[in-house]
Parts: C-alpha cells; sequence; structure tokens
C-alpha cells in the first residue's frame, strides 16, 4: 500500500477547513499524510486545525503569504521527504466521501495513468457540473476549458477519457511527474499556476492525464476567492486582486509558451483588457482599476 501525500492550501479558511478535515480523515484508504501549509492566515484557522489531535496532520505554517503554488510546492517537497509516492493536491473548499482516495487510486491504475482528475459539482447546487474535463483553448490564449460547466448533469459526461487540462483543485499525481516536470512556477503568486503545470506536464507527453467520472466531489466555488467583489452600489465586480493576478499571469504563461501566436495573442490582450475596462459592466469604472489592468500587462512582460 503506497503512501500518498495529500496536499492542502489554507488561508483565511476558517469557513471551510473543519468540514475539509473531517472528509479527508475519515477515508477508507489510510495511508497518506495530510501536509496542510497555511499561509499566515489571519482567521480562526489555525484554531481550528489544533483541535484536531492526528499523527496523519502535518502542519506548515507560514510566516506570510507565499502564494498557492509556493505553498503547493513546500507541501509537495515535505511529502517527498516523508517517502510519499504520490501527491494529491486538494483544496480545502470541497467536500467528498469516504472512498475518494481509493478510487481515485483504482482509476489510475485502471487507465494506466499517471495522473487522475474526478468529476467535479458545485456544493450548492449539486446537480450542476462545475468540471467534467478539460482541454486548452487556443483561440482564447491556451486558457483551458472546463467541459460541462454549469450544464445539469444527465450522464452525458460519464466516460472515463484522457484530457489535457484538470484543476489542481482535486489532481492525484505520481511522484515521477514532478521528477520530469518539475514543480509548481513560484512567480504565479495565484492564478495560472495549475494551467502552467498542466500545460508543461502536456507538452512533455510523457505523462497521461484521465477524466474520471466515476470519482465525484462538491466545490464551494467562490467561498475563499475574492474573483468578485461589491462595489459602492453592492454590484458584483471583478476585485483588484484578481484583474491584478490574472492580467499579469496569463501574459506571462502565454511568453512561457513562446510561440509566434502566443506574443500576438499578449499584444491582442492589451486592446482586449482595454475594450473591457470601458464596456464589461463587471470591470470598475474607475483610474485605479485602469491602471492596475494595464501595469499588470506590462509585469508579466518582465516576470
Amino acid at each position: 500500500m503506497e503512501k500518498i501525500g495529500v496536499v492542502s492550501v489554507t488561508y483565511n479558511s476558517e469557513k471551510v477547513i473543519d468540514a475539509f478535515l473531517k472528509d479527508t480523515l475519515k477515508q477508507i484508504y489510510s495511508n497518506f499524510i495530510l501536509y496542510v501549509v497555511d499561509n499566515a492566515s489571519k482567521d480562526s484557522t489555525l484554531e481550528i486545525l489544533s483541535k484536531y489531535d492526528d499523527n496523519r496532520i502535518k502542519l506548515i505554517k507560514n510566516k506570510s503569504n507565499i502564494g498557492v503554488a509556493a505553498a503547493n510546492n513546500l507541501g509537495v517537497k515535505n511529502a517527498f521527504n516523508d517517502n510519499c509516492s504520490q501527491i494529491l493536491l486538494l483544496n480545502n473548499d470541497i467536500e467528498f466521501s469516504d472512498n475518494l482516495l481509493r478510487d481515485l487510486l483504482l482509476e489510475q491504475s485502471n487507465n494506466k495513468c499517471s495522473l487522475v482528475a474526478p468529476k467535479i459539482m458545485f456544493y450548492n447546487d449539486k446537480d450542476i457540473i462545475w468540471y467534467a474535463g478539460g482541454w486548452f483553448n487556443k483561440d482564447k490564449g491556451y486558457i483551458p476549458s472546463h467541459r460541462g460547466i454549469n450544464e445539469k448533469d444527465n450522464g452525458q459526461y460519464d466516460k472515463s477519457l484522457q484530457i489535457e487540462y484538470a484543476s489542481t483543485c482535486c489532481l492525484l499525481i505520481k511522484k515521477e511527474v514532478f521528477d520530469d516536470i518539475g514543480f509548481m512556477d513560484e512567480k504565479y503568486f495565484v492564478y495560472f499556476d495549475d494551467t502552467d503545470f498542466l500545460y508543461r506536464v502536456f507538452k512533455n507527453g510523457k505523462h497521461q492525464l484521465w477524466f474520471c467520472p466515476q470519482v465525484l466531489l462538491y466545490h464551494k466555488v467562490g467561498s475563499l476567492s475574492k474573483s468578485f467583489v461589491r462595489d459602492k452600489k453592492s454590484k458584483l465586480v471583478r476585485g483588484d486582486f484578481f484583474l491584478k493576478q490574472n492580467t499579469r499571469n496569463h501574459i506571462y504563461f502565454l511568453r512561457k509558451i513562446g510561440t509566434n501566436y502566443a506574443y500576438l495573442y499578449c499584444l491582442y490582450l492589451l486592446l482586449k483588457n482595454n475594450l473591457r475596462f470601458l464596456f464589461s459592466p463587471m470591470i470598475k469604472k474607475n483610474v485605479s482599476t485602469f491602471f492596475i489592468i494595464n501595469k499588470s500587462y506590462f509585469q508579466g512582460w518582465f516576470l
């Protein structure tokens, strides 16, 4: 029975961490260590964690918020130091059954692949799909698509198949993948860190990634994210933090791809982002947001 390193990054996760810990610790497959990497939470996350007396939990406390990619890498490296042969990257804003880990390993063995992703449903609407496989969309600057998102689940995607992209919301990965691909690029503080990692896996071509819908979990989408905020009129708009990270990281990602098409798409994004600022109701119309969008764009060129 191989040892699995389950890695989960926390930052102000008090609303979700208790349910996550309960689901993780009741797993039928018991040979795992849970590495909780806390990015200097300011709420009661650490207090809740301290109530769990279980030697399968290893808490890594960062003195500052080092970002998702760096925190994941820290957990993964600790797992390898403890002789874990596989990594399960797992968000803590999810809920799942006690057979999640067992079934992911079974599907990995059945499909003879290196990476496995489950079907992911919206937590607040459990019949609606959030993720049922993914591919890189060149026409959108290689941004990956989520097949089936917002569709009612009628079994239309209940066939296992090889895919290109999966969210690191829940992703089982053999150690050999990291040996061949490397770790996550820590220049991505948040957003595009998983896109970059899975694109490198895809381009390497040595390791297969499979979507296995027999495994299911529920994602509390937006419960920890800063992608949307309320403006002064209580209207839902894109937050400045999201605009900064998403704009900068998309440019950096395209630069790393390095094709002529990728560079042309970078130039197109300068026009597109400013048109969205002018006309999209989801973007705040103020000088600060305008400068954030354009400053972040040029930061992406020089990361």
